[in-house]
């Protein structure tokens, strides 16, 4: 089995350094893509935590790096208007000559996220529906046929141009936690994308994605499991853990506790991060995102070289 391993740019991060210049994070990216990397990935926030538009982003970085795919990690399609988002996603998947992932997510519900949802005049009630419905309206523009339709974003015989570089357009993972939307995921998606939280509950969940996906009469050889691993790489393991803690709570605002409740981290040595990595590719993971706390350059080297060691 062939096991894909992505790295998350930084975009964040360096915009809390007051550093958010694009051109390292793409020779980041390149750095990655020569260890052997398979995927460039960046997360999305417009103002609960501010970064570069991971859209914008992604098209340089795939126009910079030939044959390397990009990917979201996540999109929130909610807060889109879905027609606009069709052709923005199209176009970079032009770009990426069909290398595009979309990872997509709900966004959660905390008083920074209402707020963005405000600022971007999207209800943030109803947001599942509109997730669903508007990454199936892309879907339909995707196809090239006219689309028409009454509602939130009505269309009267609207087609898309340019369509994708992949025909039908790029993958949709969803990055479900809860078993409801793992069962969306299994009827109407291409992948499933959690963050965590620990590599039983991931294996449970896997299994109930599978299950869903094959009674729904998917076929799962065209379906990914993937997984969002937070790691820091240090020769001291307590200094690792301290470093992620610090890590979470500068990013979120809040106690690192609570955030290790749902995310699945890891601080320690080369062993122990190696074998963390392993219990989720032995509970189904396939796609490995890897966001780093720390050494960057470290911690692409290690997973490069010792990628060989996630099958056991």
């Amino acid at each position: 089995m062939s096991i894909k391993l992505g790295y998350l740019l930084p975009t964040r991060e360096k915009v809390m350094q007051n550093t958010p210049a694009v051109r390292p994070m793409l020779e980041s990216a390149k750095r990655a893509a020569d260890l052997g990397f398979d995927s460039i990935w960046a997360g999305d926030s417009l103002l609960a935590r501010p970064r570069h538009d991971p859209i914008t982003l992604l098209a340089g970085v795939a126009g910079a790096i030939p044959q390397i795919t990009v990917g979201t990690a996540v999109l929130l399609p909610a807060l889109r208007n879905p027609v606009v988002l069709a052709q923005q996603l199209a176009t970079v998947d032009q770009i990426s000559e069909g290398r595009l992932i979309i990872g997509a997510g709900i966004a959660p519900d905390t008083p920074a996220v209402r707020q963005e949802f405000a600022a971007a005049g999207v209800p943030f009630e109803g947001r599942v529906g509109r997730y669903m419905d508007g990454i199936e309206l892309c879907r339909s523009l995707w196809k090239g046929d006219p689309v028409s339709q009454n509602g939130r974003w009505p269309l009267e015989a609207a087609t898309l141009a340019p369509l994708p570089h992949r025909e039908g357009g790029p993958p949709i993972w969803s990055a479900a936690s809860v078993s409801a939307g793992i069962t969306r995921t299994a009827r109407h998606h291409d992948g499933w994308f959690p963050i965590g939280p620990n590599a039983d509950t991931f294996a449970t969940q896997n299994a109930q994605f599978l299950a869903e996906a094959s009674a729904a009469g998917r076929n799962l050889e065209a379906l990914t499991t993937a997984i969002y691993l937070t790691v820091s790489i240090m020769d001291d393991s307590v200094d690792a853990e301290a470093a992620i803690d610090a890590y979470l709570e500068n990013y979120y605002n809040a106690p690192a506790a609570a955030m290790r409740t749902f995310q699945a981290c890891k601080g320690g040595t080369e062993d122990q991060v190696i074998s963390f990595i392993r219990s989720f590719v032995l509970g189904g993971a396939q796609h490995l995102v890897i966001r780093c706390v720390g050494d960057h350059d470290k911690i692409l080297q290690v997973l490069s070289q010792r990628r060989d060691e996630f099958l056991g």
